[in-house]
C-alpha cells in the first residue's frame, strides 16, 4: 500500500513570509558554507605549493619529486581529486606568483582555484594579475567572464576614452565616469560584419542586451531603445539610453557607424541637455554622453570636447574579433585544465 503525504491546509497567516525568510537564510548559509571550503582548498594549495618550493630550494630536490608526490597524496586521499602532477605544478606556480601569504588570505582566497588558474596561464605580471583579481572579487565574475575580459584586454581598455569629464564634471565624480568608460568597445559577440549599419548594429544590441551591459562594465541598466523625446512640438529618438546606478546618472549612447566627425557632439549635447531637463531626477548628477564610433581621430575629438560643456566621451567599436596572437596559442584552455584535474566539485561559486 502506497503511502500519501498528509493533505496540507491553508498556511496559517505570516507562514509564507516566514517561509521566505527561511529559504533566504538557508541560501545564504550554503554559499557562506561554498566560500569557507573553497577558501580552505585554495589555501591549502598555497601551503602545498610553498612546501615544494621551498624544498626544492633548500634540499635540492627535482622536478621528479612532484610525480612521487602526487601518487602518494592520491593513495593517502583516493577520495580527493586535484592531486594530479599537474595541479602540483599549479600549485607550485601558484605560490611562486603569489608570495604575500597575507594578501592570499585576505583577499585571493575569496577566487576558486579556477580563477586562480586562469590569473597564472593569462597574465605575466602580479600587477595584471591583482587587477583582474581585485574586480573578479567585486563583480563576482564567473571564471568564464574573467578570462573573457582577459583576452580583451579589458585593464588596457578601461578609462582610455577621449572624454572631457574632468572639465565638466567636479572630482571624484569625474573619475569614477571615466573609469566608467572603454576605448576601444569589443562589439564582436554581435556577429555582425565590420561594415554594418548603425541601426543593424543598434538592433544587435539590443537583442544581445546582456552581453553588452556585461562589455559596458558593472553598473550600467538598460533603459531603452530608439527612446522619444519631444522639444517644441519636433520629435527626436536617442539610439540607447542607459543609467548607471553607481555614477547616478543617465548615460546616452550614440551610435555612428563611420568615423568620429565633431559635429556629432553637438548632436549628443542637444540630448544631453533634454535628457537634464525632462527625465533625471533632481537627486540624479548630471547625464553623460557616450559616442560609439566605427573610427576616430585622438587629437580631433580632444580639440571637439574642449568647448563642449556637457560630458561626453568619444570612444570606438570594434565588430570583428582581434584577439592578441599571444593569448590565442600556447595556453591550455579551462576545459584542457578540467579534463587533466577531473574534479569540477572543487570549485564553489
Amino acid at each position: 500500500m502506497t503511502n500519501h503525504p498528509p493533505a496540507l491546509s491553508d498556511p496559517p497567516a505570516g507562514y509564507t513570509d516566514w517561509l521566505a525568510e527561511l529559504k533566504t537564510r538557508i541560501h545564504t548559509a550554503q554559499q557562506r558554507a561554498a566560500l569557507a571550503v573553497n577558501r580552505e582548498l585554495v589555501l591549502l594549495y598555497w601551503q602545498i605549493g610553498r612546501d615544494i618550493l621551498a624544498r626544492q630550494a633548500d634540499q635540492g630536490w627535482g622536478a621528479k619529486v612532484i610525480e612521487r608526490l602526487a601518487h602518494d597524496l592520491r593513495t593517502a586521499f583516493p577520495e580527493m581529486k586535484g592531486f594530479s602532477p599537474r595541479n602540483l605544478k599549479y600549485m607550485r606556480a601558484f605560490a611562486e606568483a603569489w608570495q604575500d601569504g597575507e594578501f592570499v588570505q585576505a583577499s585571493l582566497a575569496q577566487l576558486p582555484w579556477y580563477h586562480q588558474l586562469a590569473l597564472l596561464d593569462k597574465l605575466k605580471t602580479e600587477k595584471e594579475r591583482r587587477w583582474y583579481a581585485a574586480k573578479a572579487i567585486e563583480h563576482n565574475w564567473s571564471r568564464n567572464v574573467l578570462v573573457m575580459q582577459i583576452e580583451t584586454r579589458l585593464r588596457e581598455r578601461t578609462g582610455a576614452a577621449v572624454t572631457n569629464f574632468t572639465a565638466q564634471l567636479p572630482k571624484p565624480h569625474s573619475d569614477l565616469a571615466r573609469e566608467s568608460l572603454k576605448d576601444p568597445y569589443r562589439l564582436d559577440f554581435l556577429g555582425l560584419g565590420k561594415d554594418a549599419e548603425e541601426r543593424a548594429i543598434e538592433t544587435a544590441l539590443v537583442r544581445h542586451i546582456t552581453q553588452f551591459l556585461i562589455e559596458l562594465g558593472a553598473g550600467f541598466a538598460f533603459v531603452g531603445r530608439q527612446v522619444h523625446i519631444e522639444v517644441g512640438g519636433d520629435d527626436f529618438f536617442i539610439d540607447l539610453l542607459f543609467y548607471h546606478l553607481k555614477l547616478r546618472c543617465y548615460v546616452v549612447v550614440e551610435l555612428k557607424a563611420g568615423p568620429f566627425k565633431p559635429e556629432h557632439t553637438g548632436q549628443l549635447s542637444f540630448y544631453l541637455s533634454v535628457v537634464d531637463a525632462e527625465i533625471k531626477h533632481p537627486d540624479d548628477n548630471p547625464t553623460i554622453g557616450l559616442l560609439l564610433c566605427k573610427s576616430q581621430n585622438r587629437v580631433v575629438a580632444e580639440y571637439a570636447l574642449r568647448d563642449i560643456n556637457k560630458p561626453i566621451g568619444v570612444a570606438e567599436y570594434q565588430l570583428i574579433s582581434a584577439l592578441p596572437a599571444e593569448l590565442q596559442t600556447n595556453l591550455p584552455s579551462i576545459e584542457q585544465i578540467e579534463r587533466e584535474l577531473g574534479d569540477a566539485n572543487e570549485e564553489s561559486g
